[in-house]
């Protein structure tokens, strides 16, 4: 365990990027509904002497919810203790953990909706009552003790909120939604992380940025570096629209901010599959890529623009999606795959 693992870069080896997370909530950009209820909770726990109440946090990838545990346990002054849903496999593996956390600390469970059943009938407990169970022995002889645990939070993080059992849902005081950031907050993002790094952007240069890192401040901090290696090359200390556009076009990201893989998924239902209705593990067989990827990465902001419908049917590509890629859109379209596009069922 470590104090605020985000002030020790040399923990994880990733001095670049950890600097660039923000330490306070008041550093934090973009989400604002969130951090406003949320300094409301930091402040009522603090003017009590309590612990916060435990916090699921859940979202698409690359949006903050790392940052903004580390950013709980700075703002309540405690220890934090980082760990995943698969790294705990055993349930004696959550009672080591539980059983040595300090007063008052934040247990982080990153990807909370792959632990077991098993842990997560000892984590229960710990939740709602402080204590764990513990069998001692085996056979006739085997007992159960109940042990104390201190005080303290669990921060949970998940891209599926939907995979959290019900149970283990309902013990969460605090459920926070992160969504897409708008350009405003990216472009302020990518300012703030250029200063870090040494380099400026330029109001233009800034905006070109945001408008191509599809809503996620992750995406956007991982082309700004990129874009200052293109930049550090051709001698530019500043980063300009034009530099920006050379940089990006060269990693063939978009004006919508679709990589390959998007406009992959996009021209196989359109150029292999007549536009859909097609189903994920088709589309994932037709472009070689794994499902998960597709459903996870690929169409949230798929669909988030409009380029992608789900319908009873399967994923249908929009009228946009024809539009953004120049692709000429059929005459006569099935007006069965257009029946469903309200829908969100998956198939």
């Amino acid at each position: 365990m470590s104090r605020h693992p985000d002030l020790d870069p040399s923990a994880n080896g990733l001095e670049d990027e950890l600097s660039l997370r923000p330490r306070r909530l008041g550093e934090f950009i973009g989400q604002e509904g969130l951090k406003q209820n949320l300094r409301i909770f930091l402040t009522a726990a603090r003017q009590r002497e309590e612990s916060l109440d435990h916090v699921l946090l859940y979202g698409p990838p690359g949006l903050g919810k790392t940052t903004l545990a580390h950013i709980i346990a700075q703002e309540m002054d405690a220890l934090i203790h980082v760990t995943s849903g698969p790294a705990i496999e055993r349930p004696g593996d959550l009672v080591g953990i539980l059983t040595n956390l300090d007063p008052g600390a934040v247990l982080f469970i990153d990807e909370i909706h792959r632990l077991s059943r098993q842990v997560e009938e000892i984590l229960y407990p710990a939740m709602e009552d402080r204590k764990v169970d513990i069998m001692i022995g085996k056979g006739p002889a085997a007992r159960s003790i109940r042990l104390d645990v201190p005080q303290f939070t669990v921060v949970g993080a998940t891209t599926r909120q939907g995979q959290l059992t019900g149970p283990l849902r309902d013990r969460f005081g605090i459920v926070m939604n992160f969504g897409f950031y708008d350009e405003m907050a990216l472009f302020q993002i990518i300012r703030r992380s250029a200063t870090i790094l040494g380099i400026s952007a330029d109001e233009d240069g800034g905006a070109e940025i945001a408008r191509r890192s599809r809503g996620t401040p992750r995406i956007a901090n991982r082309i700004l570096r990129r874009v200052r290696d293109f930049a550090q090359v051709d001698g530019l200390s500043v980063i300009t629209k034009s530099a920006a556009q050379k940089a990006l076009d060269a990693l063939e990201i978009d004006d919508l901010g679709l990589d390959r893989l998007d406009r992959a998924v996009l021209l196989t239902i359109i150029k292999k599959y007549s536009g859909g209705p097609v189903g994920l593990e088709t589309i994932a067989a037709s472009t070689g890529e794994d499902s998960g990827t597709i459903e996870d990465v690929c169409e949230p902001y798929l669909l988030q623009c409009g380029l992608l419908a789900r319908t009873p049917r399967g994923r249908v590509a929009t009228k946009l999606a024809y539009q953004h890629l120049g692709v000429a859109m059929p005459k006569k379209r099935d007006q069965g795959s257009l029946s469903g596009l309200e829908s969100d069922a998956e198939i």
